[in-house]
């Protein structure tokens, strides 16, 4: 596709993120919070159970995970089955636009994660230059 195209393409959508009242912005801020992101990523390795997702993502509330799902399911990114067994088991799994969603994530993870060392260093070469003279 030419850029051209590309261009046209993108001007044909009927959503804008950057539009303040664009229903995708809702959907974005979901998937691209704190809470969203990673529980995405950690559905991206199978399905989990409610406890076993809130190990995966260490650090999360049960109140903050609880909440995380419900916003992702109600985007159809994830999908909830609950088994009718005693007690009941509830399992969580990304549907196919999850997965496509979580595929794009996990690439932007692998690259933070691979480009660690350079970050560091900046950070601390900014710190270093930050450093107040008294």
């Amino acid at each position: 596709m030419s850029t051209t195209q590309e261009r046209t393409a993108e001007q044909d959508l009927p959503y804008d993120v950057f539009s303040r009242a664009c229903p995708s912005r809702g959907t974005l801020e979901h998937v691209t919070g704190r809470w969203g992101a990673l529980t995405l990523g950690a559905l991206h390795e199978g399905s989990l159970r409610f406890n076993e997702l809130r190990r995966r993502v260490d650090g999360v509330s049960e109140k903050m995970l609880a909440q995380t799902l419900h916003a992702l399911e109600r985007d159809g990114l994830v999908h909830r089955e609950a088994q009718p067994t005693n007690p009941p088991r509830v399992d969580y799994e990304l549907t196919p636009l999850g997965r496509e969603v979580a595929e794009r994530l996990k690439a932007l993870i692998q690259c933070l994660e691979g480009r660690m060392d350079e970050v560091l260093a900046s950070r601390e070469r900014y710190d270093a230059q930050r450093v107040p003279t008294p």
